[in-house]
């Protein structure tokens, strides 16, 4: 399986990104990553990486229920940037709730709908579906 050069992590929850870094690490699912609190601090930064050509992630990892600016409002401001290449999302949440599945399906670039918590057998899957897009 060839990893992903770079994957983007959205999440203000501390514990899961410890696990999650441990994951990706466990799994070779990415040669690096980098990690935002929440949304606009990854919108801001991921603006500023694209604007200048800089290396930008091949998928993004959102979750939903933030500070600042949650996984929706991140969306709705981050799909208006055009970028070099397509990046991924897959909306990474506890929540179960049937309208927050059924929403994150009426985004074009969000891939799938994960609840937490993350396996690596995920990371996996996640790696194999990016793979068959950006070969």
């Amino acid at each position: 399986m060839k990893t992903i050069d770079l994957a983007c992590i959205i999440d203000d929850d501390q514990v899961y990104i410890f696990a999650i870094k441990r994951m990706i690490k466990l799994s070779n699912f990415c040669k690096s990553f980098m990690i935002y609190n929440n949304g606009a601090e990854a919108l801001d930064n991921l603006k500023a990486i694209i604007d200048a050509g800089k290396n930008i992630p091949d998928v993004i990892l959102l979750d939903i229920n933030m500070p600042i600016m949650d996984g929706w409002q991140f969306l709705d401001e981050f799909i208006k940037i055009e970028a070099s290449k397509l990046i991924t999302v897959y909306m990474v949440s506890s929540s179960i709730d049937p309208v927050d599945i059924n929403k994150a399906k009426t985004y074009e670039n969000v891939s799938n709908y994960i609840v937490k918590p993350i396996s690596i057998e995920m990371l996996n899957s996640i790696a194999e579906e990016i793979n068959g897009t950006i070969l």
